[in-house]
């Protein structure tokens, strides 16, 4: 299967470590000014069959569902992830038939904890939300 990779400034600055959300989480490295596009989501190039598959059988799921086809990030090391869920984020992610490209909301501090709504996931909400945002929807 073919691999996606990207690098800029941004992207290369970012840094994972321990979430208060949740488990580990991506960090900025830099500051990063609001609409700016930070970086794209990373990894193995498959079916959406498969990766419905996959998702099934796995507690943390790192799978973003394309048009066509879906990238699944689990073998990566870095990256987009170990984005975690909020229902307030500071980031979005921007889809395309090839692509899913993660932009700033807003201006983001150097050290905070990037986060995207995961809107639509495998979890249908029955997930527990543990995003600690004031306007928190309870369930992801």
């Amino acid at each position: 299967m073919k691999r996606i990779a990207f690098s800029s400034p941004i992207h290369d600055a970012l840094a994972v470590g321990a979430s208060p959300i949740t488990g580990r989480g991506l960090f900025a490295g830099c500051f990063i000014p609001g609409r700016a596009k930070i970086g794209e989501f990373e990894g193995e190039v498959i079916s959406i069959a498969e990766a419905r598959r996959r998702a099934a059988k796995l507690r943390i799921v790192a799978i973003v569902e394309l048009e066509r086809e879906a990238i699944d990030a689990r073998g990566m090391r870095t990256g987009f992830r170990f984005i975690n869920h909020s229902c307030e984020p500071n980031t979005f992610m921007r889809r395309t038939k090839d692509r899913a490209e993660f932009y700033a909301l807003r201006d983001i501090a150097q050290g905070e904890e990037l986060t995207v709504d995961y809107e639509d996931s495998h979890h249908e909400g029955k997930l527990r939300c543990r995003c600690g945002a004031p306007r928190c929807r309870g369930w992801i």
